[in-house]
């Protein structure tokens, strides 16, 4: 069985580095195995751990803290940020979007309401302005997107925005930013928002 788990040293941290492919299940079940041996290293030796790697979500970094700290009482930091945002994003990464666990959502965002979620957002409604999307993937909306959207949250520069019609004055993809005047909205009826080879915001 492959292993999804590579453990590395450098002159800063003992780096646990995670395979893109791994699930949640597969790298708590082999940190079991490796921590005991990883642990004798600790006797004296409080060298912080960096867990880096494939980009996981918030409850998984907590469980992965928890278990290293039943075996060893360092300083644990991760490459994946727990909190999503502009303010949050540590690196730009690129992960495919074809799959993703998604949430529905049933209405129109009126303004003032905002929704998080770490995965994909549809929202069967229009996005009104001053309502905000936040998705560490992809976001669609099946009517209007007026409102802010903020797709890739985490860093994903591969995260697309869609909609029906995107009348946004600002939208993000990963750290990038486009900010569009009203003359631009009035004069487009674009569907669909990408980072280009350029890396840079652009409309389809």
């Amino acid at each position: 069985m492959k292993s999804v788990i590579k453990i590395l040293s450098n002159r800063n941290n003992i780096v646990i580095k995670i395979d893109e492919s791994a699930t949640e299940k597969t790298i708590l079940k082999e940190l079991k195995e490796k921590l005991p041996k990883l642990s004798q290293f600790y006797e004296e030796e409080k060298t912080p751990i960096l867990v880096t790697g494939k980009m996981i979500k918030s409850d998984t970094i907590d469980k992965i803290q928890k278990l290293i700290h039943e075996f060893i009482n360092v300083k644990v930091e991760f490459d994946s940020p727990r909190t999503m945002g502009l303010n949050c994003i540590k690196k730009d990464f690129k992960k495919e979007i074809e799959s993703s666990e998604t949430k529905f959502f049933k209405s129109s965002l009126r303004s003032g309401q905002k929704i998080e979620f770490e995965g994909s957002i549809v929202i069967l409604g229009d996005v009104n302005y001053g309502a905000e999307v936040v998705a560490e993937d992809n976001i669609v909306v099946l009517g209007v997107l007026r409102g802010m959207a903020h797709a890739g949250a985490k860093g994903n520069v591969d995260a697309i925005i869609a909609a029906h019609r995107i009348d946004s004055p600002q939208i993000r993809i990963a750290s990038k930013i486009k900010e569009r005047s009203n003359d631009e909205i009035e004069n487009s009826a674009y569907t669909y928002a990408f980072v280009n080879e350029k890396e840079e915001i652009d409309f389809a």
